[in-house]
């Protein structure tokens, strides 16, 4: 029996030069789905024993130790990130830590399409499809949102700033569509400033 290969939604996709950003998807990382109450102390002390770090519990944040981040999804809900190879093993870890814990977790990592951006016009380019001030201080490193985004549904974590990096998380499903619509907005031909005078179209 063969073995179990992943294969990425954009394997064939590659971005073109003339982009204002520089945009590839993120194939090594493993995704786990945790579930479980913030407020009891047993569940949140297996979860730090297993990752290495606090749970987020503040709403919209993350937290990273090595090569584990957590990203806070909802008031008993958090994505955890790691490395694909790992997956397993640190979901059969974290649920050997929460056996008799009121717990959920499961392996996403084909649930999901990692798409990054890079570059000082990365905001720009995502606020063309997101009704979102991008520009506020309410985004800042570390911050995470589901949002509505060109009409489907998908996660934004704002890696680090300065230039900006910044992940988008959209459905599987959905990769193409999110990829295609990307490349579209975000040629150097269709930049656009916010603020201010533009500079007219060359003809």
């Amino acid at each position: 029996m063969s073995d179990v290969r992943f294969e990425s939604a954009l394997a064939a996709r590659e971005a073109p030069k003339d982009l204002a950003v520089d945009i590839r998807e993120i194939t090594t990382r493993g995704m786990i789905d945790l579930r479980g109450l913030a407020s009891d102390s047993k569940f949140m002390a297996a979860a730090k024993e297993v990752l290495g770090l606090d749970l987020p519990t503040a709403p919209r944040s993350s937290a990273a130790w090595g090569e584990i981040q957590a990203l806070w999804l909802s008031t008993d809900q958090w994505l955890i990130l790691c490395p694909r190879a790992k997956t397993a093993e640190l979901l059969g870890n974290l649920r050997q830590a929460f056996e008799g814990i009121h717990s959920f977790a499961v392996d996403v990592s084909d649930m999901r399409t990692i798409i990054r951006l890079e570059g000082d016009d990365a905001r720009f380019v995502l606020l063309k499809g997101s009704s979102l001030d991008l520009l506020s201080s309410d985004y800042e490193a570390g911050a995470v949102r589901r949002l509505r985004f060109a009409e489907i549904a998908a996660l934004l974590h704002i890696v680090s700033q300065k230039p900006d990096v910044i992940d988008l998380y959209v459905f599987r499903s959905y990769a193409n569509y999110a990829w295609d619509w990307l490349l579209a907005n975000g040629r150097s031909a269709a930049a656009i400033r916010p603020f201010g005078r533009q500079a007219p179209p060359a003809v």
